[in-house]
């Protein structure tokens, strides 16, 4: 009896019980599942971060052909620029700290780019830019 107890113990001690092989498994593959999840946000954000990149991007390009000063009119203007839906939107700048009885080499005007990304994210600058009064209307 007591050479059965032994050869029984060394067997319990030899290895893992099936219990143990579940628990182990169920403990890696939650591990694994929690690294997938953090992988995807992970890609998630860096393409959102690339497609505002590229927003921004166009519409500093769109910005920078804008027409000369003397060129831009009231109005509105509006293309497409690499599938990117753009509008821009030019008025009277109107202020109540501007006196328009005081003669001025200046008119203000009020400029709103829109920009629409083929994802549907839209970005917005509104500026103002002066532009040289015509000669003989110095009002």
């Amino acid at each position: 009896m007591g050479r059965t107890t032994a050869c029984h113990r060394r067997r319990r001690a030899a290895g893992f019980t099936l219990i143990e092989v579940l628990v182990a498994l169920a403990v890696a593959a939650v591990a694994l599942v929690n690294i997938g999840a953090l992988a995807a946000t992970n890609i998630r954000g860096t393409r959102i971060f690339e497609q505002r990149l590229a927003l921004i991007a166009t519409t500093r390009a769109i910005l920078t052909a804008l027409p000369g000063r003397e060129q831009l009119l009231p109005g509105e203007i509006s293309g497409e620029f690499t599938d990117y839906r753009w509008r821009i939107d030019v008025r009277p700048f109107e202020a109540r700290f501007i006196d328009p009885r005081r003669p001025s080499p200046w008119v203000p005007q009020t400029l709103v780019l829109t920009v629409q990304a083929p994802s549907g994210e839209v970005l917005r600058i509104d500026t103002v830019r002066l532009n040289r009064r015509p000669q003989g209307n110095s009002r």
